[in-house]
């Protein structure tokens, strides 16, 4: 949008830091160093402070939806294997000449470079951070003047601002407490620091004056975009203190910096929008009593000498926060935290770091003004003004831009078994869906698609389906986005989905489909978070209409347009969290569903055969379906339910990339079966390149579920019958297995064998058929369509 694809975006890296505390040369930066080891996999000690749902996660993921509606598409794109590293870029660019640094996140990916290169700090002239709290007081959470003694003050006063956490630590802002030992080597690393704390952005409320003005002022693409995420931030606040709880944060601090830059070229100390003093500051990371090892701090607990060469007994000694739930942080009789991990606390002493603080923000000299700081009449008067500004938004880039939506006409056919298909939005659950939505309508109808977030994507790749679905001609087709959290799990958690790789072959692949998701064609369906009222919001958004519906939602619908002698056949490619939650909320469920087919799951044979959980090397029978949610399967597998359980076994005999690459090249050739060719290929390309892409066939055995479901007998299945019991709420090295249990109340039918040559003939060839064709094959081709002028109607 900006016309700057010439500055590179990173992301990640794939190394890790040894037990020894040995750096290697490409970090990712996906954990606090304090938990950083070899993998990209692992829990999330101060991640979890950050909401995984409403105003959380998802929503900063997808901008509240506001980025697919309104972004332009370039031609750059993530590429597996081929992404410059943080730590490469870094290097790159501070190895080339003096470069100022503004850090408005956690502080990771910078300390590991300072730590590793330190040769280079003398390159760093100066450093801008957002975050800490150092003489603040959270402006938030207070009661008001005339309120009653039952109102019970919450973040009121605080230093800090996690409104997840402040009863177990009220000192922390979010920023330093995601990485608090790395924010310690930032602060002490002798480069000169303007820190913007919470003393600051909490005196620069987005206040309704400023609001207002903004919407009257958006002359450029920029600040559309900027004034539409904002808009939506605002309508869909928890409470009706928007005016007075949100604050302008980092763009607060990217204005104190350049302010800052310009005044120090001059020789000047004073900042244009900021009033500054010097101060003495350290980060605290762990708690007193120090040097006392009780299994909370993996820097010293069971070492004889330190990790990194820190001291013993030092100030990094003690107990380091595990959690927003950690009950060495409460304080008995109060509803106050006592830990400080994540503090920017004023000291003396050698633990100090003079660093230049920002207090507050400056009034607007102009008295006349409907904006009462000087930073919001500069914010406004930068994004609105004409140089340098955007080239286009989503629907100008392109001259005949059109949104349509593609509903199919089954009029005059006999309609197949209704059908819902709930998934983790693995690739393999992808091909799974383009292959059922090529199933002849007289033998299945795709009635809706719940999405789980406790798996192998992030909920905000839900877009990834909507672009599927639109490329196949079915946005008729709901979709619902279920939990993001196994059951019986914190909301605030990473339990059980913590073994899923972040890195290469993880999340950072699922969540962009390999890089190959911005090739699909652009749906006008999207996540986005309007809600209303009448869904539980505080108030109605601009366009309640677009909601994004919940899993449990979809699934009354559909039940609701059943007929009398209709059921409901469901096939899970994924944690079974939506499932059990339809089963126990809904008590009429189990009647209305015919049949379950759960691929998923690892029955031990008599060669002692291990399961996949390759993250979880102590637990060698379990596979991931299960083990993401142990509960969640017991809940369902031993049910009274109709289940065809489709196991690990039965699914490496179908995970032969050679096998079906070349039934899909003697195949004919349809924009989909392209599209999964070439998935394939890259999957094949990358399992052989190397080692973290080992598991890819994992995701192709996936697949054997949704072809059993269609082709049935066809395949020749051969199915035992066997009772089976799930192991839950015991240890990470035994939950999630299956294991014989004669004892059970129920069983569930297995498929055992089937005939590997039908499957992979039938899954090319109906990928292959011209019918229930893509009616749109990819982006390329909706680019040629908005690039001419529509025909006209009999023309």
């Amino acid at each position: 949008m900006m016309g700057r694809d010439d500055i590179p975006v990173v992301v990640g890296g794939d190394d890790g830091i040894s037990d020894s505390g040995t750096i290697h040369p490409n970090v990712g930066g996906y954990f606090p160093l304090i938990d950083q080891g070899m993998a990209t996999f692992g829990g999330c000690r101060y991640r979890q402070a950050i909401p995984l749902e409403g105003g959380g996660r998802l929503d900063v993921n997808t901008n509240f939806g506001i980025r697919r509606g309104f972004l332009p598409q370039g031609h750059r794109r993530y590429i597996p294997l081929q992404q410059p590293t943080v730590q490469q870029v870094m290097i790159d660019t501070i190895s080339a000449g003096p470069t100022t640094v503004i850090l408005i996140g956690a502080h990771t990916n910078f300390a590991i470079f300072l730590m590793t290169n330190p040769h280079l700090k003398r390159n760093v002239e100066h450093m801008y951070i957002m975050g800490g709290g150092v003489r603040s007081k959270n402006p938030t959470g207070c009661c008001p003047k005339n309120a009653t003694t039952s109102c019970t003050p919450e973040q009121c006063g605080d230093h800090g601002n996690l409104f997840t956490s402040y009863s177990t630590n009220p000192n922390a802002e979010f920023n330093i407490f995601g990485d608090p030992f790395a924010a310690y080597q930032v602060f002490h690393s002798g480069i000169p620091i303007t820190l913007v704390p919470l003393d600051a952005t909490n005196t620069i409320p987005i206040n309704e004056k400023f609001f207002y003005e903004f919407k009257r002022h958006q002359s450029t693409y920029e600040a559309q975009y900027c004034f539409k995420s904002l808009k939506i931030a605002r309508d869909t606040w928890f409470n009706d203190q928007f005016y007075t709880s949100y604050f302008m944060w980092d763009s607060f601090t990217s204005g104190v910096a350049i302010s800052s830059m310009r005044n120090d070229k001059k020789g000047e100390f004073g900042n244009d929008f900021a009033e500054l003093e010097y101060m003495n500051i350290t980060v605290i990371t762990s708690n007193k009593p120090y040097d006392v090892h009780d299994g909370s701090n993996p820097l010293f607990d069971g070492r004889t000498n330190p990790k990194f060469g820190l001291q013993k007994g030092g100030v990094h000694s003690g107990h380091v926060q595990t959690g927003i739930k950690d009950s060495f942080c409460h304080v008995k009789g109060s509803n106050k935290g006592r830990c400080e991990d994540g503090y920017t606390k004023e000291v003396s002493g050698p633990e100090a770091a003079h660093i230049r603080v920002a207090t507050k923000a400056k009034l607007n000299v102009d008295k006349n003004s409907p904006l009462d700081r000087e930073f919001f009449k500069s914010f406004l008067e930068a994004l609105n003004v004409q140089e340098n500004s955007g080239r286009f938004d989503f629907k100008a880039q392109f001259p005949f831009y059109g949104e349509i939506l593609y509903r199919p006409n089954f009029k005059h056919k006999n309609i197949g078994r209704p059908v819902i298909v709930d998934m983790d939005m693995s690739p393999g659950d992808l091909i799974s869906l383009i292959y059922l939505l090529k199933a002849p309508i007289e033998a299945i109808d795709v009635k809706g698609i719940l999405v789980s977030g406790n798996g192998w994507a992030n909920v905000a790749s839900i877009d990834i389906i909507y672009d599927i679905l639109h490329m196949m001609g079915r946005d008729d087709i709901p979709v619902g986005h279920g939990n993001t959290t196994a059951l019986g799990t914190p909301s605030y958690g990473c339990d059980y989905v913590s073994i899923i790789p972040q890195g290469s072959g993880g999340l950072i692949d699922s969540d962009t489909l390999y890089g190959l998701a911005r090739s699909l064609p652009r749906s006008p369906r999207r996540y986005t978070a309007e809600n209303s009222v009448k869904h539980g919001a505080p108030r109605n958004t601009d366009h309640p209409e677009l909601r994004q519906p919940l899993a449990f939602e979809v699934w009354h619908s559909i039940k609701e347009q059943l007929d009398p002698s209709e059921k409901i056949t469901i096939l899970t490619n994924g944690p079974l969290t939506n499932l059990a939650n339809i089963v126990l909320s809904d008590r009429d469920a189990s009647s209305l569903i015919e049949k379950v087919y759960v691929v998923g799951g690892h029955i031990r044979d008599e060669n002692d055969s291990k399961g996949n959980v390759f993250t979880v090397p102590s637990n060698r029978y379990a596979e991931f379906n299960m083990f993401l949610d142990p509960l969640a399967a017991k809940t369902i597998l031993e049910s009274s339910l109709d289940i065809a359980l489709i196991p690990l076994s039965s699914q490496r005999r179908a995970a032969s990339f050679p096998s079906i690459l070349e039934a899909l090249m003697h195949a004919d050739h349809t924009p989909e079966s392209s599209f999964v060719h070439h998935l394939l290929l890259l999957l094949h390309d990358l399992q052989l390149k190397h080692r973290l892409y080992r598991h890819m066939d994992m995701f192709l055995g996936e697949v054997l579920g949704a072809v059993y479901l269609v082709e049935g007998l066809n395949i020749k299945p051969s199915l035992q019958l066997k009772p089976i019991s799930i192991v839950t709420n015991s240890t990470a090295s035994t939950d999630g297995q299956i294991v014989l249990d004669k004892q059970t109340a129920g069983s569930v039918k297995v498929l055992v064998d089937f005939s590997t040559e039908q499957y992979y003939s039938r899954l090319a060839n109906s990928l292959g058929n011209k019918e229930q064709s893509a009616v749109i094959g990819s982006f390329e081709e909706q680019i040629a369509v908005w690039s001419r002028p529509p025909q006209k109607s009999g023309t």
